[in-house]
């Protein structure tokens, strides 16, 4: 509390100091205390940032700028990665709720990642990331369902082409379900869910995240983690 205050009072002399500035040298920019926006949290030695979501967006599209699909398919994964991964690959976004996004090489729809509405093997190139640990658990509206990651796993397999990728993000580390949040998995348990596919490389955002991703680790590196965020990339041979 103590601190918070200092904080404001930091930002009311702050505002009168700059008010005084701004009036004499740009009149051009109206400032009043009744239109103030305090962001008093924003003073940090280094930019904040959710590893995970920086760390496997950025995992991914340097995937499919290496594979370079004629067409990428996303279900149900951050939006900032399918929009942004639009602007070098064509992108069709699908999720439960849909997204209202209207950007050019950018198509948005709806989509059950437990029953997908794509043929047998006709997807080249697919991702699915940070969602199956969420499906069956009712925390976006969905059903709840034991199995339910089971089944989106099931299905992501089968819409997988010949010579095919899937991306897949998770929580990893030893495993547990934290209801209705997610579940976290080992190395095993995803490859076991798969077992068409091979993977072909994945890594590992530990909970300790200061080095970055860790290429390639083995199971007993994931077992010690608690939430650490792991990158699947599989492929059907």
């Amino acid at each position: 509390m103590l601190r918070k205050a200092q904080r404001r009072l930091a930002f009311f002399s702050q505002y009168r100091q700059f008010t005084e500035l701004n009036d004499r040298l740009r009149p051009e920019f109206q400032s009043s205390w009744a239109d103030r926006w305090p962001r008093l949290d924003d003073q940090t030695e280094h930019l904040p940032f959710d590893a995970h979501y920086v760390y496997h967006t950025a995992w991914a599209a340097r995937v499919l700028a290496e594979t370079r699909p004629e067409r990428h398919v996303d279900i149900s994964s951050y939006t900032y990665f399918a929009t942004i991964a639009s602007a070098f690959v064509p992108i069709d976004f699908y999720d439960y709720r849909p997204a209202d996004i209207k950007l050019s090489n950018f198509s948005s729809g709806k989509a059950d990642l437990c029953q997908l509405e794509f043929q047998d093997r006709s997807l080249e190139s697919v991702s699915c990331m940070h969602t199956i640990e969420h499906i069956g658990l009712g925390r976006y509206g969905d059903p709840l369902d034991a199995e339910g990651d089971k089944k989106a796993f099931r299905e992501l397999q089968r819409v997988v082409a010949d010579q095919g990728s899937l991306l897949i993000v998770l929580p990893v580390g030893k495993p547990r379900i934290q209801f209705n949040a997610h579940r976290i998995y080992d190395l095993e348990m995803v490859c076991e869910q798969l077992p068409e596919l091979s993977l072909h490389r994945w890594a590992v955002l530990p909970d300790d995240a200061d080095g970055g991703l860790v290429d390639n680790p083995d199971n007993d590196f994931v077992l010690q983690q608690k939430y650490a965020c792991g990158c699947f990339w599989f492929r059907r041979q």
